[in-house]
């Protein structure tokens, strides 16, 4: 049984960082490509980040490249997603996801395997 569990989500300032993790079991978490997306309340779920089996090939939304950055742990079966200077608009429920296609992409559906989601709240 294939299991994603996010945390590290919370409630920060604009301008803060958080790192948010995934562990994943179930699978040969090294032979997949990974992603996060986020959900804002009244939203679609949207592409945020992917990553090469890897690690070192990555794709970002133009929302947070330059401020996000997606890592993995292949020894650790562990995804991250370090966010720095967090703004409101970046209030979401995060996801942490499997693709088991051989190539990046942003769409949603092309994911199949997918966490509970944990809350990234950014209020002054």
């Amino acid at each position: 049984q294939v299991q994603l569990v996010e945390s590290g989500g919370g409630l920060v300032q604009p301008g803060d960082s958080l790192r948010l993790s995934c562990a994943v079991s179930g699978l040969t978490f090294s032979a997949y490509y990974m992603g996060w997306f986020r959900q804002a309340s009244g939203k679609e779920r949207e592409f945020v980040a992917a990553i090469h089996q890897n690690g070192r090939y990555t794709s970002y939304s133009n929302s947070v490249r330059g401020r996000f950055t997606i890592t993995r742990d292949n020894d650790k079966n562990t995804l991250y997603l370090q966010m720095n200077s967090l703004k409101p608009e970046d209030t979401a429920v995060y996801y942490c996801a499997i693709t088991i296609r051989s190539y990046f992409s942003t769409a949603r559906s092309d994911y199949d395997y997918w966490g509970q989601g944990t809350q990234v709240t950014v209020s002054s």
